[in-house]
């Protein structure tokens, strides 16, 4: 069962349906997206140098290792067009209930916390940690929105919500 989308609104999904709410859901998507993408790129300038001196602990390898590897099976297991970056569903969007989604449901999310975490390990100073906090925020926002929406267009997305976990397998 896949989530992942292009940022069009689509009629079926009210995204407005916390009347008290002063922003837009899709803008509140967006701003996660630069959230995400500020804290990442924050992690990579700072953990940049110590890559380039090859003077990387080998737990941060791990995790950089584990990302990619949990990256790309989430990308084998999904099939083109199928996601994006917004938490936004396609009207066209398939549920997709193989590879790594047939245990977690944002296994991308789950890479890219890898990823900036293996960047955290090679400074491992206050400023990383603080940093990955900010982008493990941002993307459990985005899941929350996008679950939410999610449930709401593909009514088979409950029951895939109930035998899977966020982000790690039988814990998250």
């Amino acid at each position: 069962m896949q989530r992942h989308y292009s940022s069009s609104n689509h009629p079926s999904v009210n995204t407005h349906s916390n009347r008290h709410s002063r922003m837009n859901p899709h803008t509140l998507g967006k701003l996660l997206v630069l959230g995400q993408f500020g804290s990442l790129g924050a992690l990579i300038v700072l953990a940049a140098p110590r890559f380039m001196q090859h003077s990387v602990p080998a737990l941060a390898w791990l995790a950089l290792g584990l990302s990619g590897l949990v990256g790309l099976w989430a990308l084998t297991a999904n099939r083109p067009g199928n996601f994006n970056i917004h938490p936004t569903p396609r009207a066209d969007g398939k549920l997709v209930a193989h590879g790594p989604y047939r245990w977690i449901r944002h296994p991308m999310y789950t890479a890219v916390m890898l990823f900036g975490l293996a960047c955290v390990l090679t400074r491992a100073d206050v400023l990383a940690w603080l940093l990955w906090g900010v982008l493990c925020l941002m993307l459990l926002s985005k899941a929350v929105l996008e679950e939410r929406w999610m449930a709401a267009l593909h009514p088979a997305y409950a029951h895939y919500q109930s035998r899977t976990r966020w982000f790690i397998p039988y814990l998250l």
